[in-house]
């Protein structure tokens, strides 16, 4: 029986992928450009080459944060008025973007979830973050502390350090690292520990990933695809944009360390 459920489990996935692949075929164009946001982009990157065989249309990817000021942040590109087909983002920047008419409202639709976790450089002991208490404890004794500008670095700076009670006696130890990933500078050795989405930590080499943030302390992230005003490609855009939310993407999405936004 196993054999049989295992055999009807991959056609079923293949029949999906083919209808996802079909669908999105329907809507051509010769460039859709893509700017995406660390916590997606090991995911995406996996599924880019299927997209392309499958359409024969060419993604043109660009990277930047969700949030923050620097020059490639996704809020900054629009705002000067970039030509994007699809931005793919943590879903509450998003929203801010739909409600300031940069992205149109219809065009949302939710990707993945993501949690946040801690990294040592590799071979270094890992602390203790398995309860609450182990995680501020283990904030207290380090040397040095780094997250990003986006997502998982405003909520631990603006929420829970502050809801931890050391948001004061840590700020001279911590750094808040610009569009760049946080586990770089762990694997350097510039910094003690390092928070950020374990997507974004998973791909960065010289560093263990210790593990998410405990229950009380984590703040599970949804990451989502929208389509500029600035859009060229609006319908191509919203056929690739259904294809990564379907069950097709889902193997490179949980192999990312994401799991799919609807997925049961």
């Amino acid at each position: 029986m196993k054999t049989i459920s295992r055999r009807n489990f991959a056609r079923t996935a293949a029949l999906a992928l083919t209808c996802a692949l079909l669908t999105v075929a329907t809507a051509r164009a010769d460039e859709i450009k893509v700017v995406t946001s660390g916590g997606f982009t090991a995911a995406y990157l996996e599924l880019v080459p299927e997209y392309e065989r499958a359409t024969q249309n060419k993604l043109v990817t660009e990277f930047g944060p969700s949030m923050g000021t620097t020059h490639n942040a996704i809020p900054i590109r629009l705002e000067r008025g970039e030509a994007i087909d699809v931005v793919i983002m943590a879903a509450p920047a998003l929203a801010d973007l739909i409600k300031q008419g940069k992205v149109r409202a219809d065009s949302r639709v939710d990707l993945v979830q993501s949690k946040i976790g801690m990294a040592v450089k590799a071979g270094a002991p890992k602390p203790d973050i398995s309860t609450v208490d182990a995680l501020k404890r283990t904030l207290l004794a380090a040397k040095s502390i780094a997250y990003s500008d986006s997502a998982s670095g405003v909520y631990l700076s603006t929420e829970l350090f502050p809801k931890l009670g050391i948001a004061d006696q840590i700020k001279g130890k911590t750094r808040k690292i610009e569009a760049d990933p946080v586990g770089g500078v762990v694997a350097k050795g510039e910094v003690e520990i390092g928070f950020q989405q374990i997507s974004e930590l998973r791909p960065v080499k010289g560093i263990d990933i210790v593990g998410e943030l405990p229950p009380g302390a984590q703040r599970v992230t949804v990451f989502a695809a929208g389509i500029p005003a600035t859009s060229k490609h609006p319908e191509a855009a919203k056929a690739l944009i259904q294809w990564l939310a379907s069950p097709a993407a889902y193997p490179a999405i949980k192999k990312s360390g994401l799991e799919p936004a609807k997925s049961k």
